[in-house]
């Protein structure tokens, strides 16, 4: 009998241990010096997010930190999505290696998420390793639970593309402004609306519904950033980009409708009654 109850004295003390154990290691999963982000991919730790941080409210543009393997990355990049609660998609961002990322070490990573207002207090930050073999078995994905701030916010409209309504009597497309359709955002209340409204339309993210309907964009291009807005007092906007890959050439009907996109979308705001890129050299055939 008292082996009896020894027995089962030793097996709850051994539950109890492995139960502490698996809640230690949890913490130090999620939880670095300085209430970092540290997260543990399977059995060994594969990427390390150090912004946001734990507990942070996040609010647009979102500034990602950290460092992964180079198992991670393709090309120097990988990505990096966040969803609401309901699961729709807010925006996505290239996280880019920050030195040689043709290592089995960690490498440095940085990007910067501009997403639209959500609905919903919670959501997830998602991070997707680059995977050009598109098999599933060989896809990294760790997802974060976030919060977001509270801000007061404003309704944009984004300018994407529907080829089906830019089409001649022939069925031919036209690459036209006819193919020109809107999608509403909000974006948070600042001083800087114009900016903040062309770098979403650049984001390019779609709605699964929105894709749905015929809706597409070549955004977001890579290497594609916006780096100024002026806007002059005759109304004139001046966009400046950086494109050091040159996305936005590629034939005159594509670098048109490229084009298109972005001047709509900025002439939604009064003020705005032209606008011009620069450097000259972009959105040509």
């Amino acid at each position: 009998m008292k082996n009896k109850v020894l027995t089962k004295i030793v097996v709850l003390i051994l539950i109890l241990v492995l139960l502490l154990g698996g809640a230690v290691s949890y913490l130090f999963m999620l939880i670095t010096p300085g209430g970092n982000r540290k997260v543990i991919s399977d059995k060994e730790r594969t990427i390390l997010i150090f912004e946001p941080q734990i507990e942070q409210s996040l609010i647009s543009p979102l500034k990602i930190l950290g460092q992964a393997k180079g198992s991670w990355y393709f090309e120097g990049q990988f990505k990096a999505e966040l969803y609401d609660e309901q699961g729709s998609l807010l925006g996505t961002t290239p996280l880019r290696a920050q030195g040689d990322w043709a290592t089995e070490d960690f490498v440095p990573f940085e990007g910067e998420l501009v997403f639209s207002t959500p609905t919903s207090t919670n959501g997830l930050l998602r991070f997707l390793s680059d995977n050009p073999s598109g098999l599933p078995e060989n896809q990294k994905i760790v997802d974060l639970p976030v919060k977001f701030g509270t801000v007061s916010s404003r309704q944009v409209l984004l300018y994407y593309y529907n080829p089906e309504r830019d089409r001649d009597e022939s069925g031919n497309i036209k690459c036209s402004r006819e193919g020109l359709v809107s999608v509403p955002r909000e974006i948070p209340l600042t001083k800087t609306p114009i900016q903040d409204t062309i770098n979403l339309l650049i984001a390019g993210s779609l709605t699964e519904e929105e894709k749905s309907q015929g809706v597409t964009t070549e955004y977001p291009l890579e290497g594609f950033s916006l780096l100024e807005t002026n806007l002059k007092s005759d109304g004139t906007l001046i966009l400046k980009f950086k494109d050091p890959l040159n996305k936005t050439s590629g034939g005159a009907c594509r670098a048109g409708i490229l084009w298109f996109q972005i001047e709509a979308t900025a002439k939604q705001f009064p003020e705005v009654k032209k606008v011009e890129f620069l450097p000259e050299e972009l959105f040509q055939p």
